[in-house]
C-alpha cells in the first residue's frame, strides 16, 4: 500500500490550488483525476475573469490552468490521471482504478475536490440526441474544437447559459434563443449583454415543453409559464434546430463524502445538499477537507481560494505552519473572498457559507 501526506482528489481550480499551496510549504502531495488531462473546468473557459488582480481578472482561464500547472510541477507535486477513486474509507484508505489496475493508497490527509455535475430537466423527447448539458457543449467547442451543432436552443439564463451561449456564438453556431422559467435573467448583466449584442433574443417566464425529431432533434417547442410554473397553452412557439443545451444548474458531487457519512447541510443557493465543514474546509471526519463547486456551487475564483485555504489547513496540521503565520495567511485569503461575495449573488453565497459553517460548530 502507498503511502502519502496528502491527496486531492480532484486535479480542477480547487484541487490544483490546495495542491500547490500545501506543497508550497512543504507537504508531499498526490494528485488524483479520473480525466486524461488535468485543469477541469478551466480549460473550458475560454473568456476573461474579470474582477481584481489577485482574481485573475483579464485572465483567461486555460492560462490559468496552465500557471498552476506549471507550478505544480515545479513544486513536485504527482499528479496522476486516468485515476479514478472508487471509494475513501474510515481510515483515510482509497482504492484508486488507475487505467487498467487497481491500487490501494493511504494519506494522512484527504482533500475532496470533485467539482459539480450538470442538472437535467425532462420533457417529451429529453433523450433525443442533441440535447447536451451547456457543459458538454463546452467541452466540445472548446476542449475538442468541434461544433455541437449548428443552430442551438440555450435552456437556462444564468452564468453558465449566458457564458456557453456567447461561446457557442464565437464557435460560429447560430443561437436561436435563451429561454428561462424565471422572470429575469439570472446571470450577471456583462454576460447577458454580451449575448444580446449578437441579437440573441430572450424569451422568460418560458420553459421547454417538448422535443421534436426522428433519430435526432429536429426541433424544440418553448411555452410561457404562469406563476405556478405551469405552460400557458396557446403560447407555444416552435424552432427548427439541431441541439439544444441545457443550463438549470449544478450539484455538487459529493457521493465520496456521503461514503464517509460526512454531516450535509441543505443549501438550495449553493446547489443542494452540501457538506459541512469549518473555516479550515475540514468537514465533520477529521482529515477529509473539501473545496470548490463539491462543497457548494460558486465561481472558478472562489473555488480557488477555498483550495488555498484548505492547502494552508492541512499544511498546518501536518506540522509545516505555525498557528499564527497559518491565521495571517487564512485571513488574508477570506479577505480576497469578501470581494467576490459582494452583491446580490454573491451575498447570499456568503450567508450560506456562515451557515454552513454554524452548523459544523454544532
Amino acid at each position: 500500500m502507498r503511502r502519502c501526506e496528502m491527496i486531492s482528489v480532484g486535479a480542477g481550480p480547487a484541487g490544483l490550488a490546495a495542491a500547490t499551496e500545501a506543497a508550497r510549504n512543504g507537504v508531499e502531495v498526490l494528485v488524483f483525476d479520473e480525466n486524461d488531462r488535468p485543469g477541469g473546468q478551466l480549460f473550458k473557459q475560454i473568456h476573461k475573469f474579470f474582477g481584481s488582480e489577485e482574481h485573475h481578472a483579464k485572465e483567461r482561464g486555460f492560462d490559468i490552468g496552465y500557471g498552476f500547472l506549471e507550478e505544480a510541477e515545479k513544486l513536485g507535486v504527482e499528479v496522476s490521471l486516468s485515476s479514478v477513486v472508487m471509494g475513501i474509507y474510515e481510515n483515510r484508505t482509497m482504492n484508486v482504478l488507475i487505467r487498467d489496475r487497481i491500487e490501494q493508497v493511504r494519506a494522512e490527509k484527504i482533500l475532496v475536490a470533485t467539482g459539480a455535475s450538470e442538472n437535467m430537466i425532462p420533457f417529451p423527447g429529453w433523450t433525443l440526441p442533441g440535447i447536451i448539458g451547456a457543459g458538454a457543449a463546452q467541452t466540445i467547442a472548446n476542449i475538442h474544437g468541434i461544433k455541437p451543432g449548428e443552430n442551438l436552443l440555450m435552456v437556462g439564463s444564468g452564468n453558465v447559459g449566458l457564458v456557453v451561449a456567447y461561446q457557442m456564438l464565437q464557435a460560429g453556431c447560430q443561437v436561436s434563443a435563451i429561454i428561462d422559467a424565471a422572470p429575469r435573467i439570472g446571470g450577471y448583466e456583462v454576460h447577458a449583454a454580451k449575448v444580446a449584442r449578437y441579437g440573441v433574443p430572450f424569451f422568460m417566464s418560458h420553459t421547454i415543453t417538448e422535443a421534436g425529431g426522428e433519430k435526432w432533434i429536429e426541433s424544440a417547442t418553448i411555452s410561457q409559464v404562469d406563476k405556478e410554473w405551469k405552460p400557458i397553452p396557446g403560447t407555444e412557439k416552435k424552432f427548427e434546430l439541431d441541439t439544444v443545451c441545457i443550463a438549470v444548474g449544478l450539484n455538487p458531487m459529493t457521493q465520496l463524502l456521503d461514503m464517509l457519512s460526512c454531516k450535509m447541510v441543505p443549501v438550495p443557493s449553493l446547489g443542494g445538499r452540501v457538506p459541512a465543514h469549518d473555516l479550515g474546509q475540514e468537514t465533520s471526519i477529521p482529515g477529509i477537507y473539501v473545496a470548490g463547486d463539491s462543497s457548494g456551487i460558486e465561481e472558478a475564483s472562489t473555488a480557488i481560494i477555498e483550495g488555498r485555504i484548505a492547502g494552508l489547513a492541512i499544511a498546518h496540521s501536518l506540522g509545516y505552519i505555525d498557528d499564527s503565520s497559518f491565521l495571517e495567511q487564512r485571513d488574508r485569503q477570506f479577505k480576497s473572498m469578501v470581494g467576490l461575495r459582494s452583491g446580490s449573488h454573491g451575498e447570499a453565497r456568503k450567508i450560506a457559507k456562515e451557515y454552513i459553517n454554524a452548523v459544523m460548530k454544532g
